[in-house]
């Protein structure tokens, strides 16, 4: 009964360091933004997105980000828009794991460049993944964005963890990474002793 309790508490601790690592993604940065001058589909490819992350677009009052299926993103047309978001500052939750695609409804700006895909990878079951600056760990230094929003809920939504990238914070990941390890380690230790 004792080894069935902790390989339950052993479960809810990954868990919960696997929620602790989801990610916000500043759009364009760090170099850029949700404009027609960053190269978003370069930005979008050397990222990892996975269940749980969202994407943080920040951009003036002549932008906007609208969600569409792929034809209408090839095709840079709202046609079929799935959600539009137009208040400047926008987290969109990356809940499940497929492709998503973003565009500006402003006319000629998509055909500028200035449209995302977004391929979303399944969760990890296991806390072995420690993100790192460039993977989109996050510092809680930065700005949080002003509003969440999702195609099901308002834009007055507050977040209650956004961060944006930091090089400086290689050593926060340094240190889940060891924390990670160290759990892990303890767990199967003590699962180990417990078989005896």
């Amino acid at each position: 009964m004792a080894m069935l309790r902790m390989v339950a508490s052993l479960a809810v601790m990954a868990v919960i360091i696997n929620v602790a690592m989801a990610a916000t993604y500043n759009v364009g940065s760090p170099g850029g933004s949700w404009d027609t001058s960053t190269d978003l589909a370069s930005w979008s490819s050397s990222k990892r997105f996975k269940a749980g992350d969202s994407l943080a677009f920040t951009y003036p009052s002549n932008h906007d980000v609208v969600e569409v299926p792929k034809t209408d993103y090839d095709s840079c047309q709202t046609t079929n828009s799935i959600q539009t978001y137009n208040g400047g500052n926008t987290v969109i939750p990356l809940s499940s794991p497929g492709k998503r695609y973003f565009i500006c409804g402003t006319f000629g700006h998509c055909s500028q460049g200035m449209k995302v895909e977004i391929d979303t990878l399944a969760a990890s079951t296991s806390p072995t993944r420690a993100p790192t600056p460039e993977t989109g760990i996050e510092s809680p230094h930065s700005p949080a964005p002003s509003h969440v929003v999702s195609p099901t809920e308002s834009p007055s939504l507050s977040p209650s963890l956004s961060r944006s990238a930091n090089p400086s914070s290689s050593s926060a990941a340094t240190l889940a990474n060891t924390l990670i390890g160290s759990i892990v380690g303890f767990g199967f230790a003590m699962v180990m002793l417990l078989s005896l």
